[in-house]
């Protein structure tokens, strides 16, 4: 066999489309499911050395007839985690704790996002690398328990239409 330099070329370049086509799918397919609940694209931020609490922020499809209830969790890097909303109240910031959870609604989709209803790893074990997955489970009245992965992004990752949030100078 006769290797060239333009087959060699033409090698590498097959296999690097190989390779971001099946990177592109798994990141993609970054979903979870568990009966008529559908968790999609969980996050949360690159912390510094010494950051106690962060946030995880995801979509969650209810596909099902009757409403369901986000009401905990875990994450193998956090001593415990609590659902959490941040509303305006007389022009400020307020963050508070959802005892009851979250509902979601029969048919709705809700996005648990930067400066709105979030979820908050509290006594983090140690600090988040951009790129990083971190395992973590998120709990149902109905649906159960459901294992999700959270994918970490860069410090000061936000979504398109809200600003960041730094929940690691914040006191709980």
């Amino acid at each position: 066999m006769i290797v060239t330099k333009h087959s060699l070329i033409v090698a590498v370049a097959a296999a690097v489309c190989a390779i971001s086509t099946v990177a592109s799918a798994q990141s993609q397919a970054h979903s979870f499911e568990k009966g008529n609940i559908k968790i999609t694209h969980p996050w949360s931020r690159e912390t510094p050395t010494g950051a106690g609490v962060a946030g995880g922020f995801l979509k969650v499809t209810n596909t099902g007839k009757e409403a369901d209830r986000l009401v905990g969790g875990s994450f193998v890097a956090s001593k415990r985690i609590e659902i959490h909303e941040m509303s305006m109240d007389g022009g400020m910031m307020k963050m508070r704790e959802l005892p009851k959870g979250l509902e979601i609604k029969p048919g709705e989709t809700m996005e648990l996002k930067p400066g709105s209803y979030h979820v908050m790893f509290m006594e983090l074990q140690k600090p988040f690398k951009a790129g990083e997955l971190v395992k973590g489970t998120l709990v149902f009245e109905k649906a159960g328990t459901i294992e999700v992965e959270y994918k970490i992004e860069p410090l000061g990752a936000k979504s398109s239409t809200d600003k960041a949030m730094d929940h690691t100078k914040m006191k709980h």
